[in-house]
């Protein structure tokens, strides 16, 4: 797939063929959508925890004998059915990791940059580097790339040159920077465009080819 290639002022520099098998991949939505609900759910810290009655301070007497009040017999005051007491059938601290086969991992990334390609939201720039590291620049680069969309930046390496980049556009509400190495579905879904520097294709060829 023979693609633009722009500079950071969005005017057309050159063209670049991109790898067939990665952004010509087949599209398995499916595999998409398994990743995608893979990586939600180890993100999750399954850290919550409620008592039972048995974790519940207080409660080891029994509040009246057994027999001869008229009450219904009760053990603990720490029961599920007394205020204060424990709780049945609710949370306790777990894993919601998901495994899957790394293939499959890698054929979802391909899938969703395969898409992203058909839909001609990627944008390739030659180099990604501004003048000195400040909002308004990056804001005003965007703006020329992608116009109103969101967009998802690809940096090859957190290095000197792209450090700049980073905290210039830290505080972007539409935009988000993320390295070649750690592409992952959740962010190449949730993005409109995604730009792409050529140092950043070696990267993500390097990893998916």
């Amino acid at each position: 797939m023979l693609v633009d290639v722009f500079n950071m002022s969005g005017e057309k520099v050159s063209t670049v063929e991109l790898p067939a098998g990665i952004f010509e991949a087949p599209i398995y939505a499916d595999i998409m959508h398994q990743a995608y609900v893979r990586q939600m759910a180890n993100a999750r810290l399954g850290t919550h925890q409620t008592k039972v009655r048995g974790e519940v301070a207080g409660g080891g007497r029994k509040p009246w004998r057994q027999k001869g009040t008229g009450r219904a017999r009760q053990g603990s005051i720490r029961s599920a059915q007394w205020k204060g007491g424990g709780r049945i059938h609710t949370p306790h601290p777990r894993s919601y990791a998901q495994a899957m086969p790394r293939q499959m991992r890698r054929t979802a990334l391909r899938s969703a940059l395969s898409s992203k390609a058909m839909e001609n939201c990627l944008v390739i720039v030659d180099e990604l580097t501004l003048p000195e590291p400040k909002t308004r620049l990056m804001a005003s680069a965007l703006n020329g790339l992608v116009g109103s969309s969101s967009a998802l930046v690809v940096i090859p390496a957190k290095v000197e040159g792209y450090v700049g980049v980073i905290r210039a556009t830290n505080n972007l509400p539409d935009a988000k920077t993320l390295l070649a190495g750690y592409l992952n579905i959740r962010d190449l879904l949730a993005y409109d465009k995604v730009i792409l520097p050529l140092a950043a294709l070696d990267v993500i060829a390097k990893n998916l080819g």
